[in-house]
C-alpha cells in the first residue's frame, strides 16, 4: 500500500471516534439537562428519537450529493456538522431562552455529521489500495466501540474531577476532535469507490440483486443483535445485581463495548489468517450460545458475562457484512454502502424495542424480552449459511 494512505487510514479510524462521541456523549448529560433546564423527560426521549431518524436520512439521501462533491469535500463537511453542532451543544442551551430548543438544534447540527460518517467512513477505507480489506474494515469498526468506551469512561473521570456541573467545557473538549480531523482529511488522499469517474449501481440495479437483499438483511439482524443486548445491558446489571446506575453502566455497556470492540480489533490484526466466512458463522453461533446464556443463567454475575460474550460475538458482523459486500457486488458503490448503513440503523433501533415490547407483555421481564429477540441472531445465522453456498465468497 501507497504510504501516503496511511494518513487517510488514520483519518478515518478518528472519524469513527468521532461518531462515538456524536452517539455517545449527550446521552451522558440527559439527567444534568434535566435538573438544569428543567426538561421533561418527554423532551429528552425526542432528543434520542430526533437524533436517530435524522441519521437515518441522512443515510437515505446522502447518495445523491457525495458521489456529486466527492468523498472528500463530504467527509470535511461531515466533520464540520459534527464540530459545529458538538460546540454548540457547549453554547446554545445558555444563550437562548428555551433551552431546550438549543439543545435540539445542537443535536440536528451534529446528527446531520453523524449521518455523512456512517455512510461515507466504510467506503473510503473500501477504496484504500489496502493488501486485506477485511482486516482493514474490522480494525476501523473496532475504533467505534474503543471510542465508546472512551467517551463514557473519560467523560465519567472528568465529571468526577472536575465537575459535572463543567459538562460544557467538556464537550468543547470532544468538539476538538473533529476540528483536528477535517486538518487530516484535507492533506489526506481520499479515493472514490467509482474507478475513473464510472457510476455505481442505480437504485433499481441494487434492488433487484438478490445477494443485496441478503445482505441487507444480515445488516438489520447485526444490528438488532448487537443493540438489543448493548442497550438493555445497563438495566440488566441493575436489576440483576442490585447496584448503582453509574456502575451498571460501566459494568454493562462498557464490557459490551470492550468486548466488541476486541472482537474486530483482533480480526484487523490476524484476519489474513483467518476465513472470514468461518469466523462469522462462528461467531453468531456464539452469539446465539450467548442469548440464551443471558436468559436461562440463573446467576445474575455469570448472565451479566454473557453479554460481554456477546459483544465479541457480534463485533465482526457488521464490518464483515460490508466487506463481503464489497465483494460481491462490485459496482454498489456509494448506494450500497448507504443502504446498508441504513439497514444497520434499523436493525439498531428494531432489536432494543422488540425486547422492550416482549418484555412488557411478560410482566417487564426483561430475560423474555431478550429471548423474544433471540429471532435476530436466528435469522443472522441462517442468511450466513445459505450465502456461504452462493458462488460470492
Amino acid at each position: 500500500m501507497n504510504k501516503k494512505y496511511n494518513l487517510t487510514i488514520t483519518a478515518c479510524f478518528i472519524a469513527y471516534i468521532v461518531q462515538a462521541i456524536v452517539n455517545n456523549f449527550a446521552p451522558l448529560l440527559f439527567v444534568t439537562f434535566q435538573k438544569t433546564y428543567n426538561i421533561p423527560l418527554s423532551q429528552i426521549t425526542l432528543l434520542i428519537t430526533i437524533n436517530f431518524i435524522l441519521q437515518l436520512l441522512v443515510d437515505l439521501i446522502s447518495p445523491m450529493f457525495i458521489d456529486r462533491i466527492s468523498y472528500k469535500n463530504s467527509i470535511i463537511i461531515a466533520h464540520i456538522f459534527t464540530a459545529i453542532g458538538i460546540n454548540s451543544l457547549a453554547i446554545l442551551p445558555n444563550i437562548i431562552s428555551n433551552h431546550f430548543l438549543g439543545i435540539l438544534l445542537s443535536v440536528c447540527i451534529y446528527a446531520i455529521g453523524g449521518g455523512i460518517l456512517e455512510v461515507l467512513v466504510s467506503p473510503i477505507i473500501e477504496a484504500c489500495p489496502t493488501d486485506n480489506k477485511e482486516k482493514s474494515m474490522s480494525l476501523l469498526h473496532s475504533f467505534y466501540c474503543f471510542g465508546h468506551v472512551g467517551v463514557i469512561l473519560l467523560s465519567t473521570i472528568f465529571f468526577l474531577t472536575i465537575g459535572i456541573e463543567n459538562w460544557n467545557i467538556l464537550a468543547l473538549l470532544w468538539a476538538s476532535i473533529p476540528i483536528i480531523n477535517i486538518l487530516l482529511f484535507i492533506f489526506a488522499p481520499v479515493d472514490s469507490l467509482n474507478e475513473k469517474g464510472e457510476a455505481g449501481m442505480n437504485i433499481k440495479e441494487l434492488f433487484t440483486n438478490k445477494m443485496f437483499w441478503l445482505l441487507l438483511i444480515m445488516m438489520i439482524c447485526a444490528g438488532a443483535s448487537e443493540q438489543a443486548i448493548s442497550q438493555w445491558s445497563s438495566t440488566l446489571a441493575e436489576v440483576g445485581l442490585n447496584i448503582d446506575k453509574t456502575i451498571g453502566d460501566l459494568i454493562g455497556p462498557m464490557s459490551f463495548a470492550i468486548s466488541m470492540g476486541t472482537s474486530r480489533f483482533l480480526y484487523g490484526k490476524i484476519g489474513d489468517k483467518i476465513n472470514l466466512d468461518k469466523f462469522m458463522i462462528i461467531s453468531a453461533i456464539l452469539c446465539l450460545s450467548s442469548y440464551l446464556w443471558i436468559v436461562f443463567c440463573p446467576n445474575p454475575f455469570l448472565s451479566l458475562l454473557g453479554c460481554a460474550i456477546c459483544g465479541f460475538s457480534v463485533g465482526i458482523m457488521w464490518p464483515g457484512t460490508f466487506s463481503k459486500a464489497s465483494l460481491a457486488i462490485k459496482k454498489g458503490g456509494t448506494l450500497m454502502f448507504a443502504m446498508l448503513a441504513l439497514a444497520g440503523d434499523l436493525g439498531c433501533s428494531l432489536g432494543p424495542s422488540v425486547v422492550g415490547f416482549v418484555s412488557n407483555l411478560n410482566n417487564d421481564n426483561l430475560k423474555a424480552g431478550i429471548l423474544g429477540a433471540i429471532v435476530f441472531p436466528i435469522t443472522l445465522l441462517i442468511c450466513l449459511l445459505v450465502r456461504k453456498k452462493t458462488k460470492f465468497n
